[in-house]
């Protein structure tokens, strides 16, 4: 019986990757007919309040939620390969375009100092996702986090804004590669994409951006190594160029080109340090790919850290150059490498920058494609979305279904808009999560449930309150009274008072295995403050915007993740798969008697 049942599951999931009924998106009992589904809106105050309080644990994400897969992901990655990730998913259009931008506008000369203290804040979030990574090497990344130590509400919060920015982010970085592209043939603006009536900001098709994203899928789909490989030999090249900027560049410098160094003062430095920060966007995505790495406590840290490392440095030589081979006011905001270059009399240099972001972007799009499907494949697991999108691909190991779930919602954005509305809302979206780690990352050392007492909880959720409400008070101060100091006198020894209390009043509860955060709870703290710090300098739309996609989660959530997710938590849902497998097993059985 047990060696028949085995063999049809076999036999099932080999021949039925492929599927489309209502129960691989539905499994759930609340969904099961009209009147359940009634019944189960009914609970919605209870089942809300088990899911806010409900936490999940580490070996419920490492096996549990891994069998709603059926099959693994197959482990073939080193630290070399998550090093050229690191490089192939932040090097990227946005040290190219961000530079000359904020150097001129906001930073001057200093933009130098921008790149090392958005450098800083990266390195502050990526120690907090290295520490998580390492203790749990799964798929789900900063939302298999947020399960474990902030619970099923602030997950799904977090798996939101994930899925948004996959999608939205997917798709900006299609179009400007249609962009890009134009500029490398030196073809008029706009002249690649096809005109029509349509209403404005949506009426320029963009078919090539649909083509790029489908073919960069396409490749993260049929084998991660195989799209390792490929992001190598790009990044290669990459490197190549990147050595050809910064080496040209310091030969043609002139250092009074950084008088004066500070023209904005340092509101400028930080006002575009909070822009030039995304440009170190997208090292989250590693993290997503420690279910795939052979050696994760070893791996991961070597990947994650020495990547950024390297990416603080080339950034800041690159900043360094542009501003020493022009003045700060004549450099071009939009292009502003290939303009200097001209000015120096390497015209020719435009093609070769154009070529880099060209590149940098390919690289982008398709190590956002396995991170941005790793991710989804995991909200799956736990049923916030239909749990079809977990399955992985038996043959290639890979999740198709969520791969092409973000694809074909990135390619219909990128084909209409122009997405000038919400690129500010993806900059809200990455801060809040980071912001949402170090808080987590914090709570994991400082509470465990059955070992933590309830007056070391309390103490421990008073100190965080205190930290991210002085945290927060610093960053609106900073944005309402620029200039001022009074306010700093007050909310910055809180920050500290906060930060001093955790770490004095309150036993760490939990010890890492192999790596951990250095000099906690100071540099936790710090990452909350500075992501916050940075969220403050945004534009007051993005955060309406914020608002009102977080207001559409939300309902959505009250309608169909919380019931699905409770009944997923409860056991009350059937899997199709070994549902079939356990009748054929059964029946075949019966043949045999």
């Amino acid at each position: 019986m047990g060696s028949s049942m085995e063999g049809s599951k076999a036999e099932f999931q080999r021949r039925s990757y492929w599927r489309w009924s209502k129960e691989d998106f539905f499994p759930e009992e609340s969904f099961k007919s009209w009147p359940a589904y009634v019944s189960a809106l009914g609970q919605t105050h209870r089942r809300f309040r088990d899911r806010f309080v409900g936490r999940s644990d580490d070996a419920t994400e490492l096996v549990d939620l891994r069998r709603q897969s059926v099959n693994d992901m197959k482990r073939c990655l080193t630290w070399w390969d998550l090093t050229w990730f690191g490089f192939g998913s932040v090097i990227g259009a946005g040290i190219f375009v961000l530079t000359g931008q904020e150097a001129h506008d906001h930073a001057g000369p200093a933009i130098v100092l921008s790149y090392v203290a958005s450098g800083i804040s990266a390195m502050l979030s990526v120690f907090c996702y290295t520490e998580f990574a390492v203790e749990i090497p799964v798929a789900g990344g900063s939302f298999a986090y947020l399960r474990v130590e902030l619970g099923d509400f602030a997950a799904f919060i977090a798996a939101a804004n994930l899925i948004l920015e996959s999608i939205i982010g997917g798709a900006a970085v299609a179009r400007s590669w249609t962009s890009y592209l134009t500029s490398l043939l030196n073809l008029p603006k706009n002249s690649l994409r096809i005109h029509t009536n349509l209403a404005k900001d949506f009426n320029l098709l963009d078919p090539i951006a649909v083509v790029v994203l489908f073919a960069t899928a396409t490749i993260a789909m049929i084998s991660t190594k195989k799209t390792s490989y490929f992001n190598w030999i790009a990044s290669a090249v990459h490197t190549v160029v990147i050595a050809f900027v910064i080496v040209a560049g310091f030969a043609h410098a002139e250092p009074t080109n950084l008088k004066p160094f500070l023209p904005f003062g340092a509101q400028g430095v930080f006002q575009a340090a909070a822009i030039v920060y995304f440009a170190y966007g997208g090292f989250d995505n590693i993290a997503t790919m420690a279910e795939e790495t052979r050696n994760p406590s070893r791996d991961i840290p070597l990947g994650l850290l020495g990547s950024m490392s390297v990416i603080t440095a080339i950034y800041c030589l690159m900043a360094l150059s542009l501003s020493m081979m022009q003045k700060y006011t004549d450099i071009d905001t939009d292009a502003a490498y290939s303009v200097a270059f001209k000015s120096v009399g390497m015209k020719w240099a435009q093609y070769l920058v154009a070529l880099g972001a060209l590149k940098g972007m390919t690289t982008v799009l398709l190590v956002g494609a396995l991170g941005q499907a790793r991710y989804t494949t995991h909200i799956a697991r736990s049923h916030i979305i239909p749990p079809l999108f977990a399955l992985v691909h038996p043959k290639t190991g890979t999740p198709i279904y969520a791969t092409l779930l973000i694809t074909i919602s990135s390619a219909c954005i990128a084909l209409f808009s122009s997405l000038n509305v919400l690129a500010s809302l993806l900059s809200v979206s990455t801060l809040f999560i980071f912001m949402m780690m170090a808080t987590a990352l914090l709570v994991r050392r400082y509470y465990r449930r059955d070992v933590s007492t309830p007056r070391d909880l309390h103490k421990l959720v008073i100190c965080l309150l205190v930290i991210i409400a002085s945290s927060t008070g610093i960053s609106a101060y900073w944005g309402l009274r620029p200039h001022g100091w009074i306010g700093y006198v007050i909310l910055v020894p809180m920050w500290v008072a906060g930060t001093l209390g955790l770490q004095l009043f309150v036993p760490q509860c939990r010890t890492p295995k192999v790596w951990g955060v250095p000099l906690v709870p100071w540099l936790p703290s710090l990452s909350i403050a500075t992501n916050l710090f940075l969220m403050g300098s945004l534009e007051s739309k993005a955060f309406l915007r914020f608002g009102i996609c977080s207001g559409i989660m939300l309902i959505y959530y009250l309608l169909f993740g919380l019931h699905a997710t409770y009944d997923m938590a409860h056991g009350q849902y059937q899997r199709p798969d070994l549902a079939e497998a356990e009748r054929k097993a059964a029946a075949g059985a019966g043949g045999e008697a």
